[in-house]
């Protein structure tokens, strides 16, 4: 869930706007301040949403409609770079991996933005690309802190380094990255302690830190809740200590999450990583093409191309034929549902694909991992002819096959239903191809 409410308040926008039968000047007009409102919504700043709207309705009447183009497509295709120009525009590519070995990431912040659960997510990130990671504990103020740091390194198989009763700071941080290095390891991620912007010390001890292990980065860990208050933070940090980077913290759900991407893009500062949930691994790059077209609905598919990469999966060209065209069996569907299941809910995935989150059942949705180990289970039940012939299981074989899967005739007739429904989605998304294909060339989404 990345900024739900702002996502499904702009998706239902471009939808109104794709079904208007008319693009005319009281549809762009309605079109506009739906977008205002979706913002102001999200906590964006009143004069940069009031500032979009006016970019908008100039480039409408400046700019010439391509040819092979419409109305309707110049619209979506200013509203998204539009959109993209208040998150940082093309300032922020895409994350690059660390040039040199070993690689010291040091992360600041204020107490409570989540610094700790973060260097966690980061060492999980560098990890799953195969880099050697490991964890220095450089925080003696807070109680617990090490334990916090060292039962998370445990779940993730990365070693954390601490010292319990070390009075300074400085030298937990120094004899840390000395003792890794020294170990061959190519990531070292010092998490240090919570400061406020006040205190001039914790400020102090920050900048000798950075002095005495000469970090690589210097993330800065910024929580998504506070807002616009998010750039009197990074300002402030940045003044003290350069900072390379931000880490955007609890953007899921984040009802403030819009007023923070958009004040932290305005400090000039890459945002490289946005938390998009509690768990370890829902830890996402950051791009504001790719942000934006899937707040719009119009899908993210380097997102999802990754994330395949990441769980290992490797579908053939004759895969993604069968899937396109609607051929495809319960067998192939199994297939998917297993490879799927290590990458996060479905309905996360599938609103990176370009068109689907304009469209997607709300059942559908709502395809969890439960849901996912229970289909497998009953397909795992069926017969070879079943699941290449669904269409042949009558209440008989239901019965038969919910009692092999431990599950009721129901969650049959729901995974049957649900199958009939990927295959017309998937038909459906080769029509939408069309669009989105122009779209894609249009504005690079």
């Amino acid at each position: 869930m990345v900024l739900e409410s702002l996502s499904k308040a702009l998706s239902e926008t471009v939808r109104k706007i794709l079904r208007a039968p008319l693009v005319d000047e009281k549809t762009i007009k309605e079109f506009i301040r739906d977008i205002q409102r979706a913002l102001l919504q999200a906590d964006v700043n009143v004069n940069l949403v009031l500032q979009i709207s006016q970019n908008i309705e100039k480039r409408l009447r400046e700019e010439k409609i391509p040819q092979g183009f419409s109305k309707r497509e110049l619209l979506l295709k200013i509203v998204y770079e539009e959109l993209v120009k208040i998150l940082g525009g093309d300032v922020y590519d895409k994350v690059k991996l660390p040039n040199k070995k070993p690689y010291v990431i040091m992360l600041v912040g204020i107490q409570g933005s989540g610094k700790t659960t973060s260097a966690a997510k980061l060492a999980f990130y560098y990890k799953r690309l195969n880099y050697k990671v490991a964890l220095v504990c450089a925080d003696n103020y807070r109680p617990g802190a090490f334990d916090q740091l060292r039962q998370l390194g445990e779940k993730i198989g990365v070693p954390v380094y601490g010292e319990r009763d070390a009075t300074s700071s400085v030298q937990i941080a120094v004899n840390g990255v000395k003792k890794f290095v020294n170990e061959g390891f190519e990531i070292i991620i010092v998490d240090t302690a919570g400061r406020h912007k006040e205190e001039k010390s914790l400020m102090n001890e920050m900048r000798e830190i950075a002095e005495k292990i000469k970090p690589d980065e210097i993330m800065l860990i910024v929580d998504a809740t506070i807002g616009q208050q998010a750039y009197i933070q990074a300002k402030v940090f940045h003044e003290n200590t350069k900072i390379g980077s931000i880490f955007l913290t609890k953007l899921d759900g984040s009802a403030r999450g819009g007023g923070a991407l958009s004040a932290v893009a305005v400090t000039g500062v890459p945002i490289k990583f946005i938390g998009v949930g509690e768990k370890i691994d829902e830890i996402e790059t950051f791009n504001p093409k790719r942000f934006v077209g899937r707040i719009l609905g119009l899908g993210d598919l380097e997102s999802l191309i990754e994330k395949f990469k990441l769980a290992e999966y490797k579908p053939t060209e004759e895969d993604a034929n069968r899937f396109l065209s609607g051929k495809f069996t319960l067998d192939d569907l199994l297939t998917q549902l297993k490879s799927i299941s290590k990458m996060g809910p479905l309905n996360k995935l599938i609103q990176l694909i370009p068109g689907f989150s304009l469209s997607l059942p709300d059942e559908f949705q709502e395809l969890s991992k439960v849901k996912i180990k229970r289909y497998s289970a009953i397909i795992e039940s069926m017969t070879k002819e079943e699941r290449e012939k669904p269409e042949i299981i009558d209440r008989s074989r239901m019965r038969r096959i919910a009692m092999g899967s431990g599950t009721s005739i129901r969650d049959v007739q729901e995974l049957l239903e649900q199958y009939k429904n990927m295959k017309k989605m998937m038909k459906m998304f080769k029509r939408k191809t069309k669009l989105f294909g122009k779209l894609k060339g249009f504005t690079g989404v």
